[in-house]
């Protein structure tokens, strides 16, 4: 009889590992240096899988909320909503980072690998100019983000202007390719424990050669995370409410308690998709939206409406900015808040998104990435916040909609 396999859950593996990291460098600072090749690798693997997970997720996803049957005034509806609570989000966050200035004073060092980035900035008409590629195969070879973020957008969206027949070959072609780098995305995740443990010696040990003290680094984290937290509640208990009262003309409070099922459920298991059927049923039998309308938004904004991580990829690509000491131009937070937003689009279904988002919005101002170390040991708490937040802003963007078609409802 075989013995019973333990297996402890990946997020736990994490910051188990996160900690013997930080122990390793700080205790064993000389013998840390000899660790680094597996962070080193580590990146390079998720640095591998980025430009093709972008490509496919964001066409894929464009081209089916583009396809034939959602093009009417209800996908209208709801993806104009979307965009827009999305981006409320990210306005929130980006603002309490440059009023709080958490990372400020936790000088990082690192200045040989990032010197440079913040006097290359382009000007804002600059970079809109580069949003367009001159090739998209070279943009693909060099990792343009933003260029690649638009020819999937644009491909997507033609994508359902063809005939059906070779539309739907498109499709399986690419949502097959998608499959298979999903594959290759998990088999990479499963290394993250190794890949943190390196990264975050790596961090503490240059820490404590510079003679930098630990105990600001850490209370700089306890900042940032407030200032995360900050940024979810408001958008959760403010800037939604206010939208549901606004432009769908219920009552937020008892949305609120009919909600309490869903969010809970997406608290503790930091998954959107995982909540979905529980989020259905309060929507339906609780708030009185039809069928017609929560089947249509709910699974839609599961896989668009991240207004959570959205906000978190700003605050925590700009927290690390700070962190590093790199003043970011103008055009570069704009460029900040323009890919999270389309970065919180495209992460429907990737394994650990917000690692992974992460490393696209910061390829895409030049960051470096060492710098995912330093907030990874709070990402797991994070996560249920902000995927609470998600759920939330799937079931108002419901009630939004729902009403919007004259439905009468019980909030």
């Amino acid at each position: 009889m075989s013995k019973p396999r333990l297996s402890l859950p990946l997020h736990y593996q994490i910051l188990i590992m996160l900690l013997a990291g930080g122990f390793f460098g700080y205790y064993f600072t000389p013998a840390a240096t000899y660790t680094n090749w597996m962070g080193d690798l580590f990146l390079r693997a998720l640095n591998m899988i980025i430009v093709p997970l972008i490509l496919l997720s964001i066409t894929t996803g464009v081209a089916s909320v583009g396809s034939s049957g959602n093009l009417g005034r209800l996908g209208l509806k709801t993806m104009g909503y979307y965009v827009f609570s999305t981006l409320a989000a990210i306005l929130t966050g980006f603002i309490l980072v440059t009023a709080i200035k958490p990372g400020e004073g936790a000088d990082l060092g690192f200045k040989a690998s990032v010197e440079g980035i913040a006097g290359a900035s382009d000007s804002f008409g600059q970079t809109l100019v580069k949003i367009v590629p001159m090739n998209i195969f070279e943009a693909l070879a060099q990792g343009q983000m933003l260029s690649i973020i638009f020819f999937s957008i644009l491909f997507g969206f033609l994508m359902t202007k063809i005939g059906e027949k070779q539309r739907d070959t498109l499709m399986d072609v690419f949502n097959a390719a998608l499959a298979v780098i999903m594959k290759i995305t998990l088999f990479i995740i499963r290394f993250a424990p190794l890949g943190i443990f390196s990264i975050t010696a790596k961090v503490i040990a240059q820490q404590v050669e510079m003679g930098n003290n630990i105990g600001e680094v850490v209370g700089r984290l306890g900042l940032y995370v407030i200032t995360v937290l900050a940024g979810l509640l408001f958008h959760g208990l403010i800037t939604l409410p206010v939208s549901l009262k606004l432009f769908g003309k219920a009552n937020p409070v008892k949305h609120f308690r009919n909600m309490a099922t869903p969010l809970l459920t997406a608290f503790s298991t930091s998954s959107s998709n995982a909540t979905l059927p529980l989020t259905m049923e309060a929507v339906e039998n609780k708030d009185g939206v039809s069928n017609k309308i929560a089947s249509f938004t709910l699974p839609l904004g599961a896989t668009v409406n991240m207004n959570g991580t959205a906000l978190y990829e700003c605050v925590a690509v700009l927290f690390i900015a700070q962190a590093y000491g790199i003043d970011l131009s103008f055009g570069k937070q704009l460029i900040v808040i323009f890919t999270a937003l389309l970065a919180a689009i495209g992460s429907a279904g990737i394994p650990m998104a917000g690692l992974v988002m992460m490393v696209v919005v910061l390829r895409a101002v030049g960051l470096p990435l060492e710098g995912i170390g330093l907030i990874l040991a709070v990402d797991r708490i994070l996560d249920m916040f902000r995927t609470t937040i998600n759920v939330f802003g799937d079931t108002c963007a419901a009630v939004i909609v729902a009403k919007s078609e004259g439905e009468q409802l019980n909030v």
